[in-house]
């Protein structure tokens, strides 16, 4: 059979920084705020474009108007005049008639109105705008007499081609996506180191109770963790952690306590039966085998009884799934009344009324059992059990007229190995499991079990069970 490898402790586990939870936060808070910062560039970038170019073009339109103007009042020949403008005069074949100086090189596109284009190398925005028929007359004549009928044809549809360059807008928007992009890395930048140090910061209580929660062992369990005074999660936290470990202590102190209880129950008949042996071997006149085998007997079967409510509270405790039958809990009341009777005990059965429960009936049996026994073992002379039904819960009461139990001790009788003062002795208080197989029955069951004050004067015990 192969050996089982012991877990590995948390200083072996192996650490992967890039699958902690610091940074899982600081890669995507820095990936939304790095696609956040990209997509808003990107639309910055390109409304700022459209406003440059719509800036430009407004521009450029006025200053063709103005360059129109001028040409319709001092003739065309004004256009050649210009010196810091791209414009050329075309007729309505296209033909460069007048160009100004920085124009002379080639014809502008006359059909590239409002578009961008590449004049000399250059980007430039083209504006046509239309002269008056008149304006060529003012500019004299560009020819003999003979073309005058070609030139007044030509001169029907003048028009100003104007280029702007776009160098400045493109360098202005070059600079501007290149200020985005620096800002852009700046600020994903920026977040990522914020967040990781803000993550860790945040995480350090994490792990300051991760460190001391590890420390703590099976035989340490009275440590506690620091709760920080911050009221937030790492708090709640640290303070449900603490509440856990009061849980783990309680438990593993009641466990300690049950073993120790259970092995003094279990010594007690070895005991008993060993010293009853030991005399009979030593002074074989002064017992019977009779009587040493009565000893015997008695003992083994408060051990029997022992070992058999330990079961139950382990099964219990294991919450082991519990049968589910259709259990008359009246049938029980009064096979356990006939039963005390036949014992001479004085039983009142009167209140017994039909119930109906689900459950395991040797479970509820025992339940029922352990009741009327401990009202029997307690009461000076009568015991009452009662049934009912009422708003749906099956309700069965066991009533004696002992001494009772005090308000401060009703909570303890439901332990495990708890015997009151007058019930200190073997003989009177049992073995201290049954109220306890009692409460986890009831418990596991989904009902509920208390103890008060009885009509009788005594001890009045009140089962409370889903009725079906």
């Amino acid at each position: 059979m192969a050996e089982r490898m012991p877990p590995r402790s948390p200083d072996r586990i192996p650490r992967r920084p890039w699958r902690s939870l610091r940074a899982r936060i600081t890669v995507a808070a820095t990936l939304i705020v790095a696609a956040v910062m990209v997509v808003g560039s990107l639309a910055f970038s390109a409304l700022l474009g459209a406003e440059v170019r719509d800036t430009t073009a407004r521009a450029a339109e006025a200053r063709a108007q103005e360059i129109a103007l001028r040409a319709d009042e001092f003739g065309t020949s004004a256009v050649g005049d210009l010196d810091d403008d791209i414009a050329q005069v075309v007729d309505g074949s296209g033909r460069v008639l007048v160009a100004s100086d920085d124009a002379e090189d080639g014809a502008l596109p006359v059909d590239a109105d409002g578009t961008l284009t590449s004049y000399q190398g250059d980007r430039v925005l083209i504006v046509v705008e239309s002269l008056d028929d008149d304006s060529s007359d003012r500019g004299g004549s560009r020819g003999d007499d003979d073309d005058d009928d070609e030139a007044e044809d030509a001169a029907a549809d003048l028009r100003l081609v104007l280029a702007v360059p776009v160098e400045d807008d493109d360098a202005t928007l070059a600079t501007a996506a290149l200020l985005l992009a620096g800002s852009t890395v700046l600020v994903v930048l920026l977040v990522a180191g914020v967040t990781w140090w803000v993550v860790g910061r945040a995480l350090r209580p994490v792990n300051r109770i991760r460190r001391e929660v590890d420390d703590i062992t099976a035989d340490r369990l009275d440590r506690r963790v620091a709760e920080p005074a911050s009221g937030d999660e790492i708090a709640a936290l640290a303070t449900t952690m603490n509440r856990m470990l009061d849980r783990l202590d309680a438990s593993a102190t009641a466990q300690r306590r049950f073993v120790s209880d259970a092995s003094h129950e279990l010594r007690s008949p070895l005991a008993t039966m060993r010293q009853h042996a030991e005399l009979a071997r030593a002074h074989p006149d002064a017992t019977t085998l009779d009587d040493l085998a009565e000893i015997v007997a008695e003992e083994g079967l408060r051990m029997q009884d022992l070992v058999d409510g330990l079961l139950v509270l382990t099964r219990i405790d294991e919450h082991v799934p519990q049968r589910r039958d259709a259990v008359d809990l009246d049938d029980l009341a009064l096979t356990e009344a006939s039963r005390l009777r036949a014992a001479g005990v004085a039983v009142d059965g009167s209140d017994i009324a039909a119930a109906r429960v689900q459950g395991d009936p040797r479970l509820l049996g025992r339940v029922v059992r352990n009741l009327a026994d401990n009202a029997a073992r307690h009461a000076a002379s009568q015991v009452a059990i009662g049934v009912r039904v009422t708003d749906g819960r099956a309700v069965l009461t066991v009533d004696d007229d002992g001494s009772g139990i005090p308000p401060a001790e009703r909570s303890r009788v439901f332990e495990r190995f708890v015997r009151l003062d007058e019930g200190r002795a073997r003989d009177a208080g049992g073995s201290g499991l049954g109220l306890a197989i009692v409460a986890g029955v009831v418990r596991s069951a989904g009902g509920t079990v208390s103890v008060s004050d009885a009509p009788l004067g005594g001890a009045r015990f009140v089962v409370s069970l889903p009725a079906s």
